[in-house]
């Protein structure tokens, strides 16, 4: 008895251990890259950073506002294209689909999270860019938001979907038998009562699917076209807009931390900074959801 007393306490401890290596490492991570970061936001300034239009670090020209736009404007295209496919999935799974067809669909969707990103990233080089290429719009390049957003929306398909489902089979199977016993049918049974009681949970999957969008990095850098611009409509249509060229937070990064130095290196390290907090903000986010869920 006293042995089984000392191994339960001693895995109790060891997973407490873990946790706490766990946040300290993020703690770590982010108090190296503020560090870094720090000579910009003192030197060029913190209002500069978020709102300037202008990114030239030879001509010490550190404006962010392009590469913020760049990641908001494709995060957003990939919401609007994946949200309504993962939605669907994620119903099909747990209400509609038999167990033999269930058995053959949900691995295949938990296979796309696997998939290393510079696949993604080539299948929208070789693949999507000349499709997109092909719309008759004046400056069209193929490159821009558009590629970008359609690769999003496909990586961010398992996250949104299996965190959804998961939301949609906890509803109490009591609610879905009295919608039934009221002569509803089963569709008027998933829409009226089913997904308004996984709300909170599909509200969580959303936002950790804008987390995930938000850090991808490798394909956007091969399909968004990374250009350094405030994305605008190529002509008078705004959704041509999607057909504009960008560049990330991340993508700016990984571009240019390879030769980069002093104020330059510093800017990207600050460029960083922001990028953490805002997949901070939204993580926290989707944490504070699921509490909500819980109680």
């Amino acid at each position: 008895m006293q042995t089984r007393y000392v191994v339960d306490r001693s895995v109790k401890y060891l997973l407490l251990l873990s946790a706490l290596v766990s946040i300290f490492i993020v703690f770590l991570i982010g108090l190296f890259t503020l560090r870094e970061g720090w000579p910009a936001f003192r030197e060029i300034g913190l209002g500069h950073l978020l709102t300037g239009r202008v990114w030239r670090p030879g001509r010490e020209g550190f404006g962010l506002l392009a590469m913020i736009a760049g990641s908001v404007l494709a995060t957003v295209g990939a919401m609007i294209l994946g949200v309504p496919l993962a939605l669907g999935c994620a119903v099909f799974l747990a209400e509609v689909a038999p167990d033999s067809v269930r058995a053959i669909v949900r691995p295949a969707v938990e296979l796309l999270a696997g998939i290393p990103s510079v696949i993604y990233g080539l299948f929208g080089l070789v693949v999507l860019v000349p499709l997109v290429r092909h719309i008759p719009v004046p400056g069209n390049s193929g490159f821009g938001l558009l590629a970008a957003s359609i690769v999003l929306a496909v990586m961010i398909l398992p996250t949104i979907t299996n965190i959804a489902e998961d939301a949609i089979r906890a509803v109490p199977r009591e609610y879905k038998e009295g919608s039934l016993a009221l002569g509803t049918t089963q569709w008027q049974t998933i829409v009226g009562v089913t997904l308004p009681a996984a709300r909170s949970g599909i509200v969580a999957a959303i936002i950790l699917g804008v987390g995930r969008a938000l850090g991808e990095t490798m394909a956007m850098i091969m399909v968004i076209g990374n250009s350094v611009i405030v994305p605008r409509p190529l002509d008078n249509n705004p959704l041509t807009l999607f057909l504009s060229q960008a560049r990330t937070l991340t993508g700016n990064i990984a571009v240019e931390i390879n030769y980069a130095t002093g104020l330059h290196e510093s800017a990207l390290f600050a460029t960083g900074v922001v990028l953490f907090v805002l997949i901070m903000i939204v993580n926290t986010a989707a944490h504070l959801v699921i509490r909500g869920r819980a109680r």
